[in-house]
């Protein structure tokens, strides 16, 4: 099997652990894809280390120099394929691997794929030739990546372990998480042997994922089982997990124990452990991490800074925190806008908005390097304070600046137009947004539904409700409750119900007065049939006087087959049904002979459940019996009679029961 030398990623120990340096004997101009080609591999189960060879004394066989002119001659030829047919016979697999991985770092993917293509026909391939072609194509295409590794006929390679950190990593460097841990799990099934480059991988995907320690945490458990000890870098990775979920105690621990396993923190490690005091603006640990870093010999940089002032501001300390700012300024590193978009930030969500009107125009005035955000703060802080002229005002000059904006300052843009009833605005908004292919977010269309609501372009709000909801973003209940009775008001009865359900099967406990909601409006609309879905699936939380009018309005102009269903569902629920909605359900079906069964089954139905006819009722029936058989009429109210006798006895029973007691 080929040593996968050229498909090789390094790992780079150096730039999280201090006790690592990079080898002076091998700089890094040295390392070219050439050089790689000659050099030897020696792998341990934490580290792969690259030894270049001595400097040759002999020239280079005739073998070795026809394969690297065909090299050369195939990556520049026009048409790569022919030229590769006419040469391949003085090309082994490594060569080919060569060439594919030129076309990866030079960006010819199609070529790569079709060179891919031609090595599996032809037999051509390795171990380093799937583990590079994923890479490469796992850039462009997570899918066809995908499909590249499934198509692997052998089990055994398919279990590779650098094979299987390729399709990972593709993985979790486009998102995919889920789908990440669940093909991992299915290799160990597999038989892969996971290597410390594989959980470093797994865990990097967790640093961005909100509540992802716990299964992080998980991976980590399973490092002893696999003989692999945690290194700088998997500590630098969990530092930071533990930071963007908050977990202050936890970072400390893992501190603590890379310490004692002889490793010494670095500024990386420093960083994330600091981030994560930022969570509950811990300043005094943050003051005392500080200390013991500079005790250390290391220099505060950008991101420590950074970093402290974040905690700063977190924990209320503003004076430090300005303080902090003109350190960051006098060492050169606030040339770009965002110590400051942190200081306005928090000074405005704490009611300081005047002193973050400050800072802003300071900012300005020093000339700062801007791309927005800092606008973007103010105009979302101006609103706030319901100063919305300020707001659309900032917002328009935010349009002439920059030209182009990204999500969250169109978002905040949008905001400020919609507060301030600028249509017209909005409408240019949504326009720059298509034309600068910006797809919006939950935010934007919380913020267009709110404002067409206000607006009373109550159907305009529900159209972008069904985008927002084909887009696959989550429904809040209160914004759809809120649509749902202003389409009742304006008779979009079956739009109401559209929006019911699409909260309805969105997987999750909706509020019971909800239901009630939707119903009044169903039975107004006439939609009885979706009425009826709503109570069949709540009627056990629906209130008494609700279903009682559901029942009527359905036994008036329901739909006549499902007036029997509609009954066993009313009384399965606890809800008494009154005679008067039984006449008239027995009258519909008398107006209709065809209807013989259903009368029948409802009549036979009704003493079991303890139900008999009245005499008005009963006298009707009687008038038709010719049509629904007399025998069997007589029969059936002979049963009501008797069932009808043995309430008014029992009646009458509790009733002297309750004098006697009384007495």
């Amino acid at each position: 099997m080929e040593t996968p030398v050229l498909g090789f990623e390094p790992r780079c120990p150096h730039l999280f652990n201090t006790n690592s340096r990079p080898s002076s004997s091998l700089p890094a101009s040295t390392l070219s894809v050439r050089t790689l080609t000659a050099a030897t591999v020696v792998k341990s189960p934490a580290t792969v280390v690259v030894v270049a060879e001595a400097p040759r004394t002999k020239p280079h066989s005739k073998s070795f120099l026809t394969r690297k002119s065909a090299i050369s001659e195939i990556e520049q030829s026009p048409d790569f394929l022919s030229s590769l047919q006419r040469l391949s016979r003085v090309l082994k697999v490594q060569d080919l691997n060569v060439i594919l991985r030129d076309f990866g770092i030079s960006g010819r993917w199609q070529d790569l794929i079709q060179l891919f293509d031609w090595m599996q026909q032809h037999g051509k391939v390795s171990d380093s030739t799937y583990s590079s072609c994923i890479k490469f194509v796992g850039a462009k295409s997570v899918s066809k990546a995908l499909e590249i590794y499934q198509s692997i006929p052998d089990e055994s390679t398919k279990t590779n372990v650098y094979i299987c950190n390729s399709i990972l990593s593709c993985l979790v460097k486009n998102g995919k998480l889920d789908s990440c841990i669940k093909l991992f799990d299915q290799m160990k099934r597999d038989g892969l042997k996971p290597d410390v480059v594989t959980y470093n991988t797994l865990l990097a995907g967790f640093i961005k994922v909100k509540n992802g320690y716990p299964k992080a945490m998980e991976l980590v458990g399973e490092l002893p089982h696999n003989g692999i000890k945690m290194d700088g870098v998997m500590y630098g990775t969990v530092l930071a997990i533990c930071a963007s979920n908050g977990r202050c105690e936890e970072a400390e621990s893992f501190v603590q124990q890379m310490k004692d396993e002889g490793h010494s923190p670095n500024m990386y490690h420093y960083s994330s452990l600091l981030n994560s005091y930022s969570w509950k603006g811990d300043y005094k640990k943050a003051d005392e991490l500080m200390t013991e870093m500079k005790s250390v010999g290391l220099v505060p940089n950008k991101v420590m800074m950074t970093t402290l002032l974040k905690v700063y501001i977190k924990g209320g300390l503003f004076e430090r925190s300005r303080e902090l700012l003109s350190e960051l300024e006098s060492a050169g590193y606030s040339e770009n806008e965002m110590p400051y978009c942190m200081l306005m930030d928090g000074l405005s969500k704490t009611g300081k908005l005047e002193e973050a009107m400050t800072i802003f125009d300071d900012m300005k005035a020093k000339g700062v390097k801007s791309d927005g955000y800092a606008n973007s703060i103010m105009i979302a802080a101006l609103c706030r304070s319901k100063r919305f002229e300020e707001a659309k005002q900032l917002a328009r000059d935010s349009e002439t600046t920059y030209e182009k904006c990204d999500l969250v300052m169109l978002n905040t843009m949008l905001c400020a137009y919609c507060r301030a009833g600028e249509m017209e605005s909005v409408m240019r908004m949504m326009k720059k947004m298509d034309e600068q292919a910006v797809s919006p977010d939950y935010n934007t269309f919380h913020i267009l539904i709110k404002y067409f609501i206000k607006e009373k372009l109550h159907l305009l709000a529900y159209q972008t409700l069904l985008d927002m909801h084909s887009k696959g973003h989550r429904l809040e209940e209160e914004l759809c409750s809120s649509l749902i009775y202003h389409l009742g008001k304006i008779r979009a009865h079956s739009e109401a119900f559209s929006v019911y359900n699409m909260l309805r099967y969105s997987k999750r406990t909706i509020c019971k007065d909800l239901h009630e909601k939707i119903l009044h409006i169903l039975i107004h609309g006439k939609l009885l049939k979706d009425a009826y879905v709503v109570v069949k699936d709540n009627a056990k939380v629906i209130s008494q006087p609700t279903l009682k009018r559901f029942c009527k309005a359905f036994m008036v102009s329901g739909n006549i087959n499902l007036v029997n269903d509609v009954l066993k569902v009313l009384h399965g629920s606890g809800h008494k049904i009154d005679q008067v909605q039984f006449e008239i359900a027995i009258a519909r079906y008398i107006s209709q002979p065809d209807k013989k069964e259903l009368l029948l089954q409802l009549l036979q139905w009704m003493p079991g459940q303890g139900y008999v006819v009245d005499s008005s009722t009963r006298n009707l029936i009687l008038k038709q019996s010719h049509l629904f058989g007399r025998q069997l009429i007589a029969e059936i109210l002979s049963k009501h009679h008797i069932v009808s006798r043995t309430m008014v006895r029992s009646r009458s029973e509790l009733k002297f029961s309750r004098g006697q007691r009384g007495r």
